[in-house]
Formats: C-alpha cells, structure tokens, sequence
C-alpha cells in the first residue's frame, strides 16, 4: 500500500475530525507513530493544514467509521487510490513522495539485474535523469551508503510489460550489425561521389553569382558618386556671378576652335586608351575616397577628444544635480510618508504587545500540561527501552548458560587439579626436608635397641 499524497495533512485532518488511533493513522500514512503523537500534541514546528481525504476520494466515510469501530483494523483506501500505481506507471505525474525518494533504489535495482538496459530506456521507465544513472552506477550517489536496491514494479513505478519492452528494445539496438555486401558498398561509394560533385557544382554556381552582384554593386556605387559630383558642380556654376559666366562662354568659344582639330585625334587615341584608363580612373577614385574618409575619421577624432573633458564636465553637473533633487525629494517624501504612518505603527505596535501577552499567558497556561504529555511520553519510551534491554539480556544470557556452565565445570576441574598437584608437591618437599632427620631418629633407636641387648 502506497501513502496517500500530501501524507503529513491527511494525517492531521484524521487527528482533528476522527477518534482513530495513532497506529492505524501512522499505518495508513506511512508515518512514524511517535510523530503522529507529536502532531496530535502540537509540539510539531511546522504549521500543517489538514487535507480531507473524503473529499479527495482516498477515503469514505464508511471506512473511516469501521476502522473507529475496530481499532485492530487498517484503513483500506479507495479503489482509485489503490490503483494510482498502475496509472503513474503510464503518466508517471501523480507519484507519491515516498515513490519520488525511492527513484534511485530503482535505478539500483534496474543496473544490478538488467545491466544490457540502456540509460534512455530507464529514463523513460522511472523517469530519471542520464547524471543521476552515472552517478549510481560509479558509485558517487549522495546517498550511495543508504541505497538498497528495490523492484521498480513493486513500487509502482512501471508495469512489467514496460520493463520486458525496454529489455527487448536494448537488446535489439546492442545487437552488431552485419557485415554489408560488396554490391552495397560499391552503391554507396557512388552515391557519395555523385553527392560530392553536386556539392561543388553548387558552390561554384554560388561563388559566381556572387562575384557578378558585387560587380554589378560596384558599379552602382561608381555611378551615383558621379552623380553627386555633376549635381554638386552644377550647383556651384548656377550660383556664380553672370560676368564669370559670359567670360567663360568667350573664351569657351575661341577655345571651341582651336581644340576641334586636337578632340579628333584626341578621339582616336582615347578610343586605344580607353580600358587602361578607366581601370587607372577606378583605383584613383577608391584611393580618393580612401583618403578622404580616413581624413574624416581623425578630424572627427580629434574634436571628439577636444570636446570630451567639457563634455564629462558638463554630465558630471548634470547627474550631481539630479542626485541632489532625487535626495531632497526622497527625503521629503519620507518625511510625508512617516508623518502620516506614525499613528498607525503606533497602533499596530500596541496590538503587537496585546497580542504577544495573550500568547504568553496562553502558553504558560498550556506549558504545565504540555511537560505532564512529555513526561509521560518520556516515561513511556524509557520504560519500553528498559524491557527491550531486560528482554535481550535475558535473552543472551539463555543462550550463554551452557557454556557458562561449561567452562565453570571446566575451570573447576583445572582448580581441584592444581590443587591435588600442589599437595602433592608439597607432600614431597616435607617428606624431602623430614628424611635425614628421620634417619638420624631410627639410627639413635637402633643404637639404643643395641646398647640393651648388649646390656642384658
């Protein structure tokens, strides 16, 4: 059974509207029950809404009023709710959190048992990322110690036709391709080459065209420059004097004569001459128009330089200035703007000390009841540890009594050894130190035994 979403608000909504146990709340939510019992006393930092899990369709009201019934009996959710494993291994969008933490144990699992299955087709059946499958498989994972591997299909992350589908799917793409034939090869070569020179008829085609738009562009320029030059030149001859324009025409006219013969050998020359020259015509009109922009560019230069500090000193002004009023008028704004806030933060301030008493009478009203709930809770996990540690002494101590037994059987029959073996010894060293003296008494006494008979 998967935890129903948002696990924490179902579970503080049951707390509130139901009289369900702590264990049938923590079963049905996945949630420790000490952590049910802190929400229920309300010593959780966190705020949490509650979440109806009527409303929701999770659960109804008949379950829910069995289970308080039966406080032995689990809470069953909803048939939906029951089959969300199957719709998420096709949508994979409404997972729960505990299938999203359990991701990487997949992955773990997938790698270990199916390593021919390639990344994309694990990205697609749980729904990683290509870096996290790397990480996992080089052993470089955050929570590498932690991880235990998991069947995705148990969790509900994919449908075992997926899994068998993405086997089938890597193991045709891994398969190696067989060897083409020469007739194939041969084809393939010739289409290459075909494709090849296409290529190169298509860029020369290209570079022609191209060079013809740049002459045809050049020439354009060439002749609107001497129609700048005709219009500008007519312009100065209409605003001259009329005396210089009656004196050219004289001497235009006497000069008409003279050159009339010279213009037609001029002509025959001119018309041999003709290429050379205005090919000479057009790099002296580049070179011209060369100089000229460059000379633009260093004058345009120059008063540019010339212009800048005055410029700089002059923006300097300007932003000081625009400083100063945005200052003057911010703080007048403020000054406004505190003006009329001041009896109203004097307001909310007081409100702010009203309310931050009532909280603290509240909670030292509550603080004597909230210490009982935590003594006791206190009181009652020491207790459970205090058992479990009797109950596992106990324990070892019952499987340790036989040899205990043993090895004290064997430590006393060791004891009563060294015992008799010591006594001995020392029977031995008295019965050494007693020898001579008890040879010296029996010779004394044989003596005597003599000195009487020979008495006698």
């Amino acid at each position: 059974m998967t935890a129903p979403l948002m696990p924490k608000a179902t579970a503080v909504w049951l707390i509130e509207n139901t009289s369900l146990t702590f264990r049938q709340i923590s079963k049905f939510c996945e949630i420790h029950e000490l952590e049910i019992q802190v929400m229920a006393d309300g010593e959780s930092p966190s705020k949490i809404l509650g979440r109806n899990p009527i409303h929701s369709g999770i659960l109804t009201q008949e379950e829910i009023e069995r289970c308080q019934n039966d406080p032995s009996a689990d809470l069953v959710a909803n048939v939906l709710e029951n089959n969300a494993k199957e719709r998420n291994a096709k949508s994979k969008k409404l997972l729960s959190p505990t299938q999203r933490s359990e991701k990487p144990a997949a992955v773990l699992w997938i790698l270990k048992n199916c390593p021919e299955i390639m990344d994309s087709q694990i990205c697609k059946l749980i729904g990683t990322t290509k870096p996290t499958i790397a990480k996992i498989r080089s052993g470089q994972y955050e929570t590498e110690n932690e991880l235990k591997p998991k069947n995705p299909v148990t969790l509900g992350l994919c449908s075992e036709k997926d899994l068998e589908s993405a086997l089938a799917i890597s193991k045709v793409h891994n398969q190696p391709k067989k060897k083409a034939s020469k007739s194939k090869k041969k084809t393939k070569k010739a289409t290459a080459k075909k494709a090849a020179v296409k290529k190169t008829a298509t860029k020369k085609k290209t570079a022609a065209k191209k060079t013809t738009a740049k002459k045809a562009t050049a020439k354009k320029t060439t002749t609107k420059a001497k129609a700048t030059k005709t219009t500008a030149k007519k312009t100065t001859a209409k605003k001259a004097p009329a005396k210089k324009a009656t004196a050219k025409k004289t001497t235009a006219k006497a000069k008409a004569t003279k050159t009339t013969a010279k213009k037609a050998t001029v002509k025959k020359t001119a018309a041999k001459k003709a290429p050379a020259k205005k090919a000479t015509a057009k790099k002296t009109t580049a070179k011209a128009k060369a100089t000229k922009t460059t000379a633009k560019k260093t004058a345009v230069k120059k008063t540019a330089a010339k212009k800048a500090p005055a410029k700089k000193a002059t923006a300097k002004k300007t932003t000081t200035k625009a400083k100063a009023t945005k200052t003057t008028a911010k703080k007048t704004a403020v000054k406004k703007t505190t003006a009329k806030k001041a009896p109203a933060k004097k307001a909310t301030a007081k409100k702010t000390t009203a309310k931050k008493t009532a909280v603290k009478k509240t909670t030292a009203k509550k603080a004597p009841a909230k210490k009982a709930t935590a003594k006791k809770t206190t009181a009652k996990a020491k207790a459970t540890k205090t058992t479990a540690k009797k109950a596992t002494v106990k324990k070892t101590a019952a499987k340790k009594a036989p040899a205990k037994k043993a090895t004290a059987k064997k430590t006393t029959a060791k004891a009563k050894a060294t015992k008799t073996t010591a006594k001995k010894t020392a029977v031995k060293k008295t019965t050494a130190k007693k020898a001579p003296a008890k040879k010296a008494t029996a010779k004394k006494t044989a003596a005597k035994a003599k000195a009487k008979k020979s008495a006698k």
